[in-house]
């Protein structure tokens, strides 16, 4: 897997991230340095720690479905990218983000959070081990994109008010991500000669 292809897939795990900052820096509206560090730091953090987890537990069971194993990793992508899709049909026309009504100032909420919007980055993690690649590097891709998009989308929601159609814009964004976990895992399967 290529650069550009990681960078991509960093860009559509963060989707869920920008959404939640978003809804943060709406309500906060007064955000400052400490705050987007910390809010930054938590998803990006998470999103670094969860292909790593998936990674180390992948590696365990790689042997076992080595023969299979560009089916599961595309299996993994396709689940990730269908989830996203569904989602975000089934929340057409709602407010930004469900956890807009929470308070980022509390610390336990924002770790559940953190760990909420991360976990499709542990799926990802999976595949990357039963593709034998090494984590390190797209782990710290991941985690720094998913880190910059978070304080992109804490500082828009900032300069922003309740904007009409914030939600449908989360939504399709979130939409076109699932789309394009689709098409790498089907780009998985055409390299290993299934098409």
């Amino acid at each position: 897997m290529n650069l550009l292809a990681i960078f991509v897939i960093a860009a559509a795990l963060a989707i869920d991230a920008f959404g939640v900052a978003l809804a943060f820096g709406i309500r906060l509206r007064r955000v400052t340095l400490s705050r987007t560090l910390q809010i930054g730091g938590v998803f990006g953090g998470f999103h670094f720690l969860m292909p790593v987890i998936g990674w180390w537990l992948g590696t365990g069971a790689h042997k076992y479905i080595e023969p299979y194993a560009h089916w599961v990793a595309f299996a993994l992508f396709s689940f990730v990218g269908v989830r996203m899709i569904r989602e975000a049909w089934k929340n057409k026309g709602a407010a930004s983000h469900p956890d807009a009504a929470y308070n980022p100032a509390h610390t336990g909420i924002l770790l559940l959070l953190g760990i909420a919007i991360s976990l499709d980055a542990l799926a990802v993690g999976l595949s990357f081990a039963f593709l034998r690649m090494d984590i390190r590097l797209p782990a710290a891709i991941i985690g720094i994109v998913c880190f910059f998009i978070s304080v992109i989308g804490l500082h828009l929601g900032r300069f922003t008010t309740r904007l009409p159609k914030l939600g449908a814009l989360s939504n399709q964004l979130n939409i076109v991500a699932g789309m394009v976990l689709v098409v790498i895992g089907i780009q998985i399967l055409q390299q290993h000669g299934v098409f």
